[in-house]
């Protein structure tokens, strides 16, 4: 996974500086495939995000991943992540504008030229590429993975039509069934084309492997098998979205970063 242009985009929302990163094919995104904005989950925009984002340049995808924070800001600690995400929850009309703001960015990029992005998110970001499509976001798709379900509205009464992937362990303490079910009529309400993968045995943040050192294994642990399966779904919406898939259909497996 290292053939794969790369470079740091310097932008703004407001005063806040984002260094938000670009990801690319070496020969270029293949014509059909749709670009991704990739939106990082509570520890920033590090090795985690940085190998999902190679995965996908290697598939043929352009990818920009999003520095939400601002300043390439990772956290290490649950004392740092709480303030950051009580920054956005409590001032949603920032959190939008951040997204907004890293939005534009891609789409200013010569190797995205104003497609529309597919949103991805994990954790964090999963709740925001939810949040941003119900503020109405000109997006070709969603995709949240383990997201905060505890952190979004549920009025998309101006919500854009992208079809939507979730994908959430069963027992995540953060995505209850009564949330998933506000959830699905929600996006049914609206008449947004959705799929909702839910694992068994599995809590939040499933897919990224320090989460195998969680002190709270009951809330956070990692869950490679259903790691896969999501990523193998992500895969698959993603080439559904493609109007030209790749050859070989089968999946790659699934990024292992060492930490968030």
């Amino acid at each position: 996974m290292s053939h794969a242009q790369r470079r740091d985009v310097e932008h703004f929302s407001g005063h806040s500086r984002m260094l938000g990163e670009l990801f690319a094919p070496e020969q270029g995104a293949q014509p059909g495939r749709p670009p991704v904005l990739l939106i990082h989950d509570a520890f920033g925009l590090g090795t985690f995000i940085a190998e999902i984002a190679l995965a996908l340049a290697e598939r043929g995808h352009a990818v920009f991943a999003a520095d939400i924070w601002g300043e390439r800001t990772r956290p290490g600690s649950e004392a740092e992540i709480g303030p950051l995400i009580g920054s956005m929850v409590g001032n949603h009309a920032e959190w939008i504008a951040r997204l907004g703001a890293a939005h534009a960015a891609a789409a200013a990029q010569p190797e995205i030229a104003g497609a529309p992005l597919v949103a991805l998110g994990y954790c964090f970001g999963g709740s925001s590429a939810l949040e941003y499509l119900r503020s109405g976001a000109a997006l070709a798709g969603v995709i949240a993975i383990h997201p905060g379900l505890d952190l979004i509205g549920i009025d998309y009464a101006a919500a854009g039509d992208a079809p939507v992937l979730l994908c959430l362990g069963a027992s995540d303490p953060m995505a209850t069934p009564a949330q998933r079910e506000q959830l699905a009529g929600a996006l049914s309400e609206h008449g947004n084309d959705w799929e909702m993968d839910l694992y068994g045995h599995t809590v939040h943040a499933f897919t990224n492997p320090a989460s195998a050192h969680s002190p709270h294994p009951e809330v956070v642990a990692h869950h490679p098998v259903n790691a896969a399966r999501a990523w193998k779904a992500a895969l698959g919406f993603l080439d559904e979205l493609s109007s030209d898939p790749p050859a070989d259909p089968s999946p790659h497996s699934a990024p292992s970063a060492a930490s968030a």
